[in-house]
């Protein structure tokens, strides 16, 4: 078949290389246009350009998806399948081009997590569950009917950074499945249940705000799902300091917190973001409790210095 495929970041690329490596002709690929990244404000390409290039594959940039040049480009290739991973919301005039449609691989369950960041929100809200779903595009984003679901086991261990891995594997996989399926034309369709819906939204730099007047599970869950970017943070006397690691306590909070000071540690009454905590400290761990439970910290960012683990910041610096 002749394929043409959309995507921008790395979570798109397994899914990329297998196509290209497979018995269909990847007619092109399109993806965001090269932009300012980073401190340097130097000019990069995205990762998906640059397997292309390195690959010798057609290569689409444009700032806008409803260019009329665009699509008439798209028109002339007479792709048989678009098939999308990680990219922008595309017009109806480019996802009917295809005389077999477009399909797009999505990082959650759907109906479940419909938006921009599925995988964070999965481990925010403190799922045990999650997986990819390939469904036909239509009009409204995330709804249209569903060709193939996998399963996802989120581990207790699991983080953003690890999770995203895993899944970008397992859904690259499922999209070859999906285009055998309907080269085949051996699939079905499963209509969206939408009173099943939840949303997703784009990542805040609010949202990252970590507020210790919520429960010690849902701050853990938080620090899970922006690690390792872009990762939570609190302010302490004027510094913003960010946690990528944790672990919490609920049960018997106070008899943990004797159990420190007898072994050393010191404890003190903060603010944080005008919430009364108590900070416990010894030479190795820190630990914060508020009225939820104990929250333990185990890898954290200094405002202006490297990421590190506790034991290694409790050697020159403190809270």
């Amino acid at each position: 078949m002749k394929i043409v495929f959309m995507g921008t970041p790395d979570f798109a690329l397994p899914s990329l290389k297998k196509i290209n490596e497979s018995k269909h002709t990847l007619e092109a690929v399109v993806t965001a246009p090269d932009k300012e990244r980073g401190r340097g404000k130097l000019i990069s390409s995205t990762p998906i350009k640059e397997y292309a290039v390195n690959n010798n594959l057609k290569v689409f940039t444009p700032e806008q998806l409803n260019d009329s040049k665009f699509i008439s480009e798209l028109i002339e290739i007479k792709p048989d399948l678009i098939v999308v991973v990680a990219f922008r919301i595309l017009p109806r005039e480019v996802y009917r081009i295809p005389r077999l449609g477009t399909f797009n691989l999505h990082g959650s369950l759907l109906p479940k997590y419909r938006g921009a960041a599925p995988i964070q929100w999965s481990l925010i809200k403190g799922e045990t569950k999650t997986g990819v779903t390939i469904f036909f595009l239509e009009d409204k984003v995330d709804t249209g009917n569903v060709i193939l679901k996998r399963e996802v086991e989120i581990l207790p261990e699991d983080n953003f950074g690890s999770l995203h891995d895993k899944m970008m594997v397992i859904g690259a996989d499922a999209v070859m499945d999906t285009i055998q399926m309907i080269e085949a034309g051996n699939y079905s369709l499963e209509i969206q249940d939408n009173t099943k819906a939840s949303s997703a939204p784009k990542i805040t730099k609010e949202l990252c705000k970590i507020n210790f007047a919520d429960s010690v599970r849902n701050i853990h869950n938080l620090i899970r799902g922006l690690a390792p970017y872009p990762g939570a943070l609190f302010t302490l006397n004027g510094k913003n300091y960010k946690i990528y690691g944790s672990t919490y306590i609920e049960m018997n909070c106070d008899e943990f917190v004797q159990m420190k000071i007898i072994g050393g540690a010191e404890i003190k009454k903060i603010l944080i973001n005008e919430f009364e905590c108590e900070l416990i400290h010894s030479k190795s761990e820190i630990f914060i409790k508020n009225k939820n439970g104990i929250l333990q910290i185990l890898d954290i960012q200094p405002e202006g210095r490297r990421r590190m683990k506790v034991t290694d910041f409790l050697r020159g610096y403190s809270l």
